[in-house]
């Protein structure tokens, strides 16, 4: 059994995250957790709409959603030590047009965490 997180902030986080886990999760043992981040002066339906996509793509796992708001980098921290997941699974930026190389979350959670991160390829916006 293996328990991931998917730390995400738009809809291209989570359909990159989604496709990583097509072949590996076995919903009847696994379990995930999406946490959207609503951070200030972004789309506020960015978050939520991620969290929809997870619901859409990841059905068989029926994945736990919910939505902070705040920092990215605190919240999702914050998410990971309550939720306690074995792996972590981040884009490497935001998802949003014009990003590129890792963004300063990805980077933060790669340093910080003594677990697994995933950090899954966007699909070119």
């Amino acid at each position: 059994m293996t328990d991931y997180l998917i730390a995400t902030a738009s809809v291209h986080v989570t359909a990159a995250a989604a496709d990583y886990l097509q072949g590996r999760l076995d919903p009847s043992e696994d379990s995930v957790v999406v946490v959207g981040v609503r951070e200030p002066g972004r789309h506020e339906r960015d978050a939520g709409d991620a969290a929809n996509v997870a619901r859409s793509r990841l059905a068989a796992a029926m994945p736990e959603t919910e939505v902070r708001e705040g920092d990215p980098t605190t919240e999702l921290l914050a998410a990971i030590n309550d939720h306690d997941p074995d792996v972590v699974i981040a884009g490497a930026n935001a998802g949003t047009e014009g990003a590129s190389g890792v963004g300063s979350t990805t980077a933060t959670l790669l340093e910080r965490l003594d677990r697994p991160v995933v950090v899954v390829p966007l699909p070119d916006l």
